[in-house]
């Protein structure tokens, strides 16, 4: 950020670029500065609620399938699969689409802005999971959970760069989590409707699973008639030549803001002066990524990679646990689920606001680790035979109270440590890579450790995501960035910043 000035949104500090109006010229703005410095407000509630549904779709989406999994295997389901196929192989290519969803819409959403995006991508995910309850074949349930993902995937490159864009940086981390954490928001939903759903007195065998794809259809149309009024980030727009678009809604906020709060804004902080462009190349991000910012880089893999083995592992095989190891019928799973994911909300929740005020470091290396020592615990409980489903249950939601918050903090590292050329990008790149290592061969592996019925190698795997969870608490012990209550400007430097006297 450059030095301070003491107007307001007028003049060099309001966007006005030097070249040629509407071009890709040369512009002085503080409109970062102007975001940051805002009280809390009705607006920020709008995006919010509008950006932050989409987690809760996700959650609805993956306890879904976890929790019908046994059904799904049985005969009369319409669909010729076993339990495992649907925690393995359907789960994998679920994540296998995310990732591939994440890159390619990652890509578009820095190039052609972040609101036309998670329009597109909410539209992709109503279009394959309504096709997903019509399945017939299980050919045809794989090929659309894998578009589910993909769509999934693409929203959350698309919608966390534009929380951490348009939230205030004294705010930013605390919603960040929160809002990723309303994942577990739909995994409580999604695991009492199954509930209902899988009772074979009120829904025929062959219906209730796809009611529950139809409920995700219906809550999606909801979504996508809240979100039409969340904004473009107008950090995007004054970096791609529609610098007086940016001033006209900001400018806007500010005077909805004054309105509502009777009290005029303090000046912003300061003012950058970047050069317009269209796009970022491929080659500038990862030489960005990978040369300028090394150690962000093993930070980001390390959390991605820590996070996404423990949660899609378990989150796909917890029913199937309960089922093998404690008889729990297919029908009870819900009730189980609803518990841990309570857990798995309040965390972030709960230690949210600490992020932004005890730090990031402490925040980040301590809930990773304290997950994997307590899950490391709770290995030893389960295969000495102390568990019963009911103390395994309270277990995890103690576990994951802290991994949620942890796993949370990994998306709001990778959105505010890289510039903003790069963000949407870096999000896609970094949860991509950590959740393919992690997310596809976590329920791979543990839908084959737990079908075993074997105790020690569903022990095994619960050690390997603890041992996981530990490695990336080292990592960030050791090169998290202290981001908190920081403009986004100043923890990574846009790519496209010039000198004021060079302009």
């Amino acid at each position: 950020m450059g030095a301070p000035h003491d107007h307001d949104g007028t003049g060099p500090g309001g966007g006005e670029p030097s070249g040629t109006p509407g071009g890709y010229g040369t512009v002085t703005t503080a409109v970062p500065a102007r975001l940051d410095r805002l009280p809390w407000s009705r607006w920020h509630w709008m995006i919010v609620i509008g950006l932050g549904t989409v987690w809760i779709l996700d959650g609805f989406e993956v306890t879904i399938v976890g929790n019908m999994a046994a059904r799904l295997a049985e005969d009369g389901s319409g669909l010729d699969i076993s339990a495992a196929q649907v925690t393995g192989i359907a789960a994998a290519l679920y994540v296998a689409g995310a990732c591939t969803g994440a890159l390619f819409f990652g890509w578009l959403t820095d190039r052609y802005g972040r609101k036309k995006l998670f329009m597109i991508t909410l539209g992709v995910y109503l279009a394959a999971t309504a096709l997903t309850a019509l399945s017939f074949e299980s050919w045809w349930f794989f090929l659309f959970r894998f578009l589910t993902g993909f769509g999934i995937g693409g929203e959350y490159a698309a919608i966390n760069s534009a929380i951490d864009e348009l939230i205030p940086s004294f705010y930013r981390g605390r919603v960040d989590l929160i809002i990723n954490g309303s994942f577990w928001l739909g995994a409580i939903g999604g695991s009492l409707l199954s509930i209902v759903l899988l009772d074979t007195d009120v829904f025929a065998q062959d219906l209730g699973w796809r009611l529950a794809f139809a409920f995700g259809v219906v809550l999606g149309l909801v979504i996508l008639l809240v979100r039409r009024n969340v904004p473009e980030s107008p950090r995007w727009q004054f970096i791609h030549g529609r610098g007086q678009k940016a001033e006209s809604l900001v400018s806007g906020v500010e005077d909805e803001i004054r309105r509502e709060t009777g009290r005029e804004l303090p000046p912003p902080a300061g003012e950058i002066t970047i050069h317009q462009r269209k796009s970022i190349g491929f080659g500038l991000i990862a030489k960005t990524v990978f040369s300028r910012y090394r150690r962000r880089a093993v930070l980001g893999l390390s959390l991605f990679i820590g996070q996404a083995f423990l949660y899609n592992a378990i989150t796909f095989g917890f029913g199937s646990i309960l089922a093998t190891f404690f008889d729990v019928p297919s029908g009870n799973v819900g009730y189980f689920f609803a518990v841990i994911a309570a857990g798995n909300f309040l965390g972030p929740l709960l230690l949210g606001k600490l992020f932004d005020t005890v730090g990031r470091r402490v925040m980040i290396s301590g809930t990773y680790l304290l997950s994997g020592v307590l899950l490391f615990g709770t290995a030893y409980l389960f295969d000495n035979g102390h568990l019963t489903a009911n103390t395994l249950t309270a277990c995890w939601a103690v576990v994951l109270f802290f991994a949620s918050a942890g796993a949370s903090s990994a998306y709001l590292t990778v959105s505010e440590v890289f510039p903003m050329e790069t963000r949407a990008m870096s999000i896609a790149f970094f949860y991509a890579i950590g959740t393919a290592a992690g997310g596809i061969s976590g329920p791979l592996i543990f839908s084959k450790l737990t079908e075993s019925g074997v105790v020690g190698e569903t022990t095994l795997a619960f050690q390997i995501g603890a041992g996981l969870m530990c490695a990336a608490g080292l990592v960030a012990a050791a090169l998290a960035v202290p981001a908190e209550r920081r403009s986004l400007e100043d923890i990574a430097t846009p790519l496209s910043t010039v000198d004021p006297a060079d302009a």
